[in-house]
């Protein structure tokens, strides 16, 4: 199935206020274990960084819950998140004025194909946007272009060990669960070679989604949203799904974000320039 119809369905649901966008963020970085690992890897790079006022790109921001959380984590950063979809570029740079940080967290349509912006950025976050971009490479040489020397590129992506969900489904025409992705997950070799190309000096590649975070999104992410394009009356039924599964899920996120997977359907990669 399609994975962006339901995602459109619910930012639309969850966009009628300041509060209710706060609150669809919040659920969010619970539900979501992706969501977990970045924000250890920005907490522990925030303990490192010696500078405060740092110029950050959220390379993909979507619905704008990461430039949210960099915003809070980085009071002083001065953030731009681009995305290809200009009606969600509307929608967060209106909640951003409405919440009264539309001077410093700003948003604007771009294809990171041809985006780049010379020595400009300290940080650069990208999460679960290669996976849908073909030519990945040049994105990669943009974003060492863009990074200040010693910038930190943080890249969250599915993994080649099944990110993509990468059962054939023949009668959807699609390859795997979600449909919108250009390939099923990086090899952490290949991942790695393509970065060095593109000039960054160090990388660092750790697997999510191991065996306990595997079942974790299973039960928070697929199966609802399985529930949800097959009919919309599980739009009801979510909130008491999630009130008797959530305990479990979050502990499996835990757990996951805690050990060392030593495989996983996920990568968290940390590049430095």
């Amino acid at each position: 199935m399609h994975y962006d119809p339901i995602k459109r369905q619910l930012g639309n649901l969850f966009n009628h206020s300041p509060f209710l966008r706060k609150f669809f963020y919040r659920l969010l970085d619970l539900l979501l274990l992706r969501s977990w690992h970045v924000k250890k890897a920005l907490v522990e790079l925030k303990k490192t960084s010696p500078r405060r006022k740092l110029n950050i790109l959220d390379a993909g921001s979507g619905f704008g819950q990461y430039c949210y959380r960099l915003s809070r984590l980085f009071p002083e950063a001065r953030i731009l998140g681009v995305d290809v979809k200009q009606e969600q570029i509307d929608d967060c740079n209106d909640f951003f004025h409405k919440i009264g940080q539309g001077d410093r967290v700003t948003f604007a349509v771009a294809d990171l194909t041809q985006y780049k912006a010379v020595n400009t950025y300290d940080l650069i976050l990208s999460v679960d946007v290669m996976e849908h971009i073909l030519e990945d490479e040049q994105v990669f040489k943009n974003f060492g272009a863009s990074l200040k020397p010693g910038g930190v590129l943080m890249i969250s992506t599915p993994s080649d060990q099944g990110g993509s969900d990468t059962d054939h489904h023949e009668e959807e025409g699609i390859h795997g669960f979600i449909g919108e992705h250009v390939r099923d997950g990086y090899n952490k070799e290949e991942l790695t070679a393509k970065l060095i190309k593109a000039r960054f000096s160090k990388v660092e590649i750790s697997y999510t989604y191991g065996a306990y975070g595997s079942v974790a999104w299973k039960l928070s992410m697929k199966y609802p949203i399985q529930l949800l394009g097959f009919s919309k009356i599980f739009y009801v039924l979510l909130p008491f799904y999630y009130l008797l599964l959530f305990p479990f899920c979050a502990l499996l996120n835990w757990v996951d974000v805690n050990r060392t997977n030593k495989c996983g359907t996920g990568l968290l990669v940390k590049a430095v320039k």
